[in-house]
């Protein structure tokens, strides 16, 4: 099964949302801010089985458009998950593989949109 990058530098919330996909999708690796993802993506090992990365749309050390930019530069089709704040606009994530979901979200919806997005990035690599 693929691993799931979570970005996240809340550690409540960041412990809620690693349970939840955990028990679903099993691999969730969790990394502070951009610059400690960027690095694991540098790691062929790690970034072989990547299968989505999770995000907010403010990401400690750089924007979240600027980071999904630069994932996308190092991982054209790595499928992005932005989990945007009230502020967050939704055309600043209009490249391919970004799929822009505004919080509050439900746990349900979560593991819906996880789902989708593993299964299509299944779907494309096979």
């Amino acid at each position: 099964m693929a691993t799931i990058l979570l970005v996240d530098d809340d550690p409540l919330q960041a412990s809620l949302m690693m349970s939840l996909l955990g028990s679903r999708f099993g691999n969730v690796c969790r990394v502070n801010d951009a610059a400690e993802a960027l690095c694991l993506i540098e790691q062929p090992e790690f970034s072989g089985n990547l299968g989505l990365v999770i995000t907010g749309h403010h990401t400690p050390g750089i924007g979240g458009p600027a980071f999904v930019a630069e994932l996308h530069s190092r991982k054209p089709d790595l499928p992005i998950l932005v989990l945007a704040a009230k502020d967050a606009i939704a055309s600043d994530y209009s490249e391919a593989h970004v799929v822009f979901l505004p919080r509050p979200v439900g746990g349900d919806k979560m593991l819906a949109v996880t789902f989708q997005m593993l299964s299509d990035q299944t779907k494309a690599v096979a």
